[in-house]
């Protein structure tokens, strides 16, 4: 039984950039802020010089002093933030709450209330059956967190039999002010329980191992961990992946649990690569997988092993990438090996060790993108996109035959589930559209029937028929043409006057789904066209899209964007300057460059934990995620034209005077992905240099990370703030109005 909850308010946070820069000694004494006044003045951040020369250029950067150089003691104790930056952040937090918080108290209420409305809050996942018990994930009524439990396999589908309780996520978060689970997987004889927690949100997890009768810990506690482990086939040891002091996964360890001690597998030595394990479906191989952005090195060896010697299924190659699964007796690869731009798919034997031995299974196709394999005993199933949509081809391994699993739907999201039994020809997989809550369903490979095991429950009630979701093609700069996701009601009409929430992602090849949130609801259901871009940068149209949207040619992510709320003012779908511009992470950055290039487009802007410190984060090597993704962005350290590359874009560094829209900018004190002093940084300079713009609202989230709050409930509340900005910035409700019409 496996499963992984990384808790987050938005589903768009992986692989993104981290920040950190070593304060300079001359800043160590800056200033404080002043304290919030009682009047809601906003806050102005002191300015001190701190001139950086590198490949010949010079930047001065007067908002260095933000970043504490004891960062990483800040990321596990939030409390040893230094005073002076203690003293602004929080001063920022009281005049967001004075001035946006407090006049649309009575409207986030009621938005919080019909979100958590729309949630069954005694929910429960479709049980996997593992063995002899069928293991699934509920909620109790009011409950922030999972709880973990199972049942007789022969009762999987019965909801009244006997249950056990392996874990209790609101007994283990009480009290705590984030708490999320990692991984959760039980031993091979499914008497004991293993789990990672995250109690800071820095993404540094302890690994327990609990005896499931008992409820008593049966093994030292594993420290500084990343929260993905496999168990050795016999139960005797634990695989896990240690981080390092600034946050890398460097290393693989095998635990004795008998012995408690450590034996090390596999450490890298080169900071640009990360480290991540993996087991098989079959449960016969764990893999260790070595990756940069572009490159890959994949290191096996067999579950049962202890102490094994590690084997390499090919070693790494400068931008060449592979997968790898354990099917038929043999390793089925998908690759971009031999300029495959949308990957092709070859197997090998085991005992392969170079890419020569490796044999053509399936071509590569243009166009047509591989995303992943799930083997089951005898069938192959991969998951392909093509023209923006995805789908499910099923290979039989008696005789290679294949078949296409369709859909219908204009627009939809598609996931394969993993966990399932590898024995049984049954194929798990998970759908949804913008209009058509989650359904679970169970696909017999052999008959090709579906079973729906479960569709999303909304109690408070959703008709699919009184919405329209849309894929159109928006016209870019350039002639290409940019996928964009539509939601609406029937009645909101199309001829200008709706307000618009433009969200945009569009970096390390992550593709937004279309999928179903009972949260933008609340803003469709009054009025609002909700739109997904799927600009550059993503694999939305294949990985050459991908290509075509980072290092030099970046700016087609922005103008993507861009030219798609231009086109759907053009269609009526919106107006100019009835736009909020909506995104995080790395999307936070798209939100800076688009605000800097066309102000007067938007409304508002919601960015949240943004990253948009890019010359800067770039340049220091010594950042967890700085080295691994120069091949994304570019390094300005040793290159010129990647320096000026990065500063033509870098939102932090184009801030100037021109009307920007206002702006709720939102980031976590213990985030180790984008770090507290990004956003805070950005917000002080929109505030010197722009005084005439926004206004612009800074929210540090204190007690959480880059996902904000942990409970299901408490990200509600920050989801009816960013709700409650929006409906402001437009002017659709009285309790605030940023939009400058009277």
């Amino acid at each position: 039984m496996r499963l992984s909850f990384l808790l987050a308010t938005i589903a768009l946070l992986t692989g993104c950039t981290m920040t950190d820069r070593k304060l300079a000694a001359d800043t160590a004494a800056a200033p404080a802020a002043p304290a919030a006044a009682t009047a809601p003045t906003a806050p102005v951040a002191p300015r001190i010089d701190h001139e950086t020369t590198q490949v010949g250029r010079t930047r001065n950067d007067p908002y260095y002093w933000m970043k504490d150089d004891n960062w990483q003691e800040v990321m596990r104790d939030p409390t040893v933030l230094r005073e002076d930056i203690r003293t602004y952040l929080e001063a920022e937090n009281a005049y967001t709450k004075a001035v946006l918080e407090t006049p649309t108290e009575a409207l986030r209420d009621e938005l919080f209330k019909e979100m958590r409305g729309r949630i069954k809050e005694d929910d429960s996942t479709v049980p996997e059956i593992d063995g002899p018990w069928a293991y699934y994930t509920r909620y109790r009524q009011g409950g922030e967190y999972p709880i973990i439990a199972r049942r007789p396999a022969t009762d999987a589908f019965n909801p009244d039999a006997p249950e056990t309780i392996l874990l209790d996520g609101d007994a283990m978060g009480k009290g705590k002010d984030y708490f999320a689970f990692g991984g959760i997987d039980t031993s091979p004889d499914h008497e004991r329980v293993a789990y990672s927690i995250d109690t800071q949100g820095s993404e540094f997890y302890q690994i327990h191992v609990q005896d499931i009768a008992s409820g008593e810990e049966t093994a030292a506690i594993i420290d500084n961990a990343y929260g993905s482990f496999e168990w050795s086939a016999n139960g005797q040891a634990i695989v896990w992946v240690h981080r390092d002091e600034n946050a890398r996964p460097d290393a693989v360890y095998q635990r004795n649990l008998a012995t408690g001690e450590d034996t090390l597998l596999y450490e890298e030595k080169d900071p640009g690569f990360f480290v991540g394990i993996d087991k098989s479906v079959s449960e016969e191989v764990i893999f260790i997988n070595a990756s940069g952005h572009t490159t890959s090195e994949i290191h096996w060896f067999k579950a049962s092993e202890l102490n094994p010697v590690l084997h390499t299924v090919a070693p790494r190659q400068t931008d060449n990438e592979y997968s790898v699964v354990h099917w038929a007796g043999q390793f089925y690869i998908i690759t971009n090996l031999d300029g495959a731009i949308d990957f092709k798919m070859m197997k090998a034997p085991m005992e392969a060790t170079s890419r020569d031995q490796w044999e053509e299974v399936i071509p590569h196709r243009p166009g047509t993108l591989l995303l992943g394999m799930q083997p089951q005993k005898d069938y192959l199933a991969r998951m392909e996109r093509e023209n923006g949509l995805p789908r499910i081809v099923v290979r039989a391994r008696a005789d290679g035959a294949e078949h296409e699993i369709s859909f219908d739907e204009a627009a939809y999201d598609l996931g394969l589930d993993s966990g399932y039994d590898f024995n049984t020809p049954i194929l798990r997989f998970d759908y949804a559209s913008p209009t058509t809550p989650d359904q679970v369903i169970d696909y017999d490979l052999t008959t090709h029937e579906r079973t729906l095991r479960k569709t999303r429950e909304v109690p408070s009630g959703h008709n699919p028929d009184d919405y329209v979701s849309e894929r159109v093609m928006a016209p870019s700069w350039d002639g290409e043409r940019v996928p964009v996701t539509l939601l609406r009601r029937k009645d909101t009409p199309v001829d200008g006057t709706a307000p618009l929430l433009l969200y945009g992602y569009g970096s390390y090849g992550i593709t937004i789904p279309a999928d179903f949130r009972t949260g933008r609801l609340s803003l469709v259901d009054r009025g609002f066209v909700y739109a997904i871009v799927h600009p550059r940068g993503s694999m939305a149209k294949g990985y050459q899209w991908y290509l075509d949207g980072k290092l030099e040619k970046k700016a087609n992510t922005f103008k993507d964007y861009i030219a798609a709320g231009h086109y759907l003012v053009d269609q009526h779908y919106t107006s100019k300057g009835r736009i909020i511009g909506h995104g995080g992470s790395a999307g936070g950055l798209l939100m800076g460059a688009a605000a800097n290039m066309d102000p007067e487009l938007f409304a508002g802007i919601i960015a949240a934990v943004p990253f948009v410190d890019v010359l800067n984060t770039m340049s220091d090597e010594s950042l967890p995620l700085t080295p691994p993704e120069w091949p994304e962005w570019g390094n300005p350290l040793t290159s010129e034209t990647d320096y000026d590359t990065i500063l033509a874009y870098s939102p932090y560094d184009h801030v100037t005077d021109q009307p920007y829209p206002a702006m709720l900018i939102t980031g976590g004190l213990s985030d180790p992905r984008v770090t507290y002093w990004e956003p805070s940084k950005w917000a002080a300079k929109l505030r010197h240099e722009a005084p005439n713009g926004g206004p612009y609202f800074l929210r540090i989230n204190m007690e959480a990370g880059h996902g904000g709050a942990s409970g299901r409930f408490e990200g509600l509340k920050e989801t009816a703030i960013e709700y409650a900005f929006a409906l402001a910035a437009v002017g659709k409700t009285d309790a605030l109005n940023l939009s400058g019409d009277d």
